[in-house]
């Protein structure tokens, strides 16, 4: 470990352990005694309040005030962290494995009444997430660092449905996580435009010594967010749309991320939408298929022989694929 880590060690082991002879730190650190001393010094240098006692119960120890000040995490704080960690590492963060360490870290400097806290807040929490593809973690750590040193990225992306992949040039902007998938945003310089990119399709990348300049106040969240929605004509027809049904699958649709910014209104047992005829016609007949019986469209009639239509295509698709 580097100095700075070694003192606040040192500093942790204080605090958990109460008092620490220069002894049992150089065995808890492995380090040699002497370097014990030079840091303690240097602590207390930098204004560190540890006492010195000597005798048979002597060793070093922290001013009271100074264990209760707000520098290190309490018990909400932990728990916070190991509940992220958890949630990061199944979301196939690219530095789980220095978020391991962290906690590792966080448990070796507590005592040991906060270790068996820290395990049990492990054990509360678990996250289900679809197996995560560890090929990616490398590539998702390259990515990062483009987006942080600013570099140019040559990768070869293969689009979905695409018979083979094709090499792009991008200026990567950020990382975006959304369901169960990792994206980078970034400009395309094949479309001189920014897209955005799935991970898992990228089969291999090289970092460039080029640099770009990141556009000024860019929000990869907000880009991706507002690509995922169809871009809809201001001038183009809007529909409204009711829908009745169980109340815990109105909760789905309200909340849903296709739906949820086109509800006008949701009272009872019954929603109203209203969206582009198009996104109506073309994307909700598929999302409402989905909730089978558990709902009923209302109106409007033209969603309605939609949905006939939907459902009709698929049944003559079956039943041809059976006949053959």
């Amino acid at each position: 470990m580097s100095k700075s880590d070694n003192m606040l060690a040192i500093l942790w082991l204080l605090r958990a352990r109460k008092r620490m002879t220069a002894k049992a730190l150089s065995e808890e650190l492995e380090m040699n005694i002497r370097t014990v001393y030079r840091y303690i010094d240097a602590l207390c240098a930098s204004g560190v309040p540890i006492i010195a006692d000597s005798g048979h119960n002597g060793g070093y120890q922290l001013l009271d005030d100074f264990i209760e000040a707000p520098l290190f995490f309490n018990a909400d704080e932990q728990k916070a962290l190991v509940h992220a960690a958890r949630f990061a590492i199944e979301a196939g963060y690219p530095y789980g494995d220095v978020l391991d360490q962290a906690i590792t870290k966080l448990k070796r400097y507590s005592n040991e009444d906060q270790r068996e806290a820290i395990d049990r807040y492990a054990l509360g929490l678990d996250v289900i997430q679809p197996p995560f593809n560890q090929t990616l973690q490398p590539l998702l750590q390259d990515i990062e660092k483009a987006v942080v040193g600013c570099c140019t990225l040559s990768i070869d992306y293969q689009k979905e449905h695409a018979p083979k992949s094709q090499l792009r040039s991008i200026d990567p902007y950020g990382l975006v996580y959304w369901l169960g998938k990792w994206y980078v945003v970034g400009h395309c310089h094949l479309r001189q435009a920014i897209r955005s990119f799935r991970v898992d399709r990228i089969h291999q990348l090289t970092i460039h010594e080029k640099h770009f300049e990141r556009p000024p106040g860019f929000d990869a969240k907000a880009f991706f967010l507002e690509r995922l929605l169809p871009i809809t004509n201001p001038k183009e027809e809007l529909i409204d749309i009711h829908i009745a049904g169980h109340p815990q699958t109105l909760k789905d649709l309200r909340t849903h991320w296709f739906l949820g910014h086109t509800v006008v209104d949701a009272q009872g047992d019954e929603i109203h939408f209203r969206m582009d005829k198009k996104s109506a016609l073309g994307y909700l007949p598929h999302i409402l298929l989905s909730y089978e019986k558990s709902i009923h469209v209302i109106a409007p009639q033209i969603l309605r022989e939609k949905l006939v239509a939907v459902a009709s295509d698929l049944l003559t698709y079956y039943q041809s694929n059976e006949l053959h």
